[in-house]
């Protein structure tokens, strides 16, 4: 049986806390982080200067590179299954 992991090849933050995410095969789906940022593991991202820049792709997943070394221990990660199940969307970027 041949299933399918899910890759992360693109993210794009945008202003109100969600990020675009592109998978490999062709699926785009719009992550809201607004109820995470709740949580105190994500509270370095509530300024959104600071989300927006750390935002990035490691590991094939989103994440936020906290510490600006790429270093996956100091990263805050989402599983690429959770995204994957959202919803597909159009891309919002031109």
């Amino acid at each position: 049986m041949n299933e399918y992991f899910p890759t992360v090849v693109q993210v794009i933050p945008l202003d109100n806390y969600h990020v675009q995410v592109f998978f490999d095969d062709g699926k785009i789906v719009d992550y809201d982080t607004t109820q995470d940022l709740k949580s105190s593991i994500f509270e370095p991202l509530r300024d959104i200067e600071k989300f927006k820049n750390t935002c990035t792709v490691m590991n094939g997943t989103l994440a936020w590179d906290i510490s600006g070394k790429m270093d996956e221990s100091d990263c805050i990660d989402i599983d690429p299954f959770t995204l994957y199940e959202l919803k597909a969307i159009n891309s919002l970027i031109a």
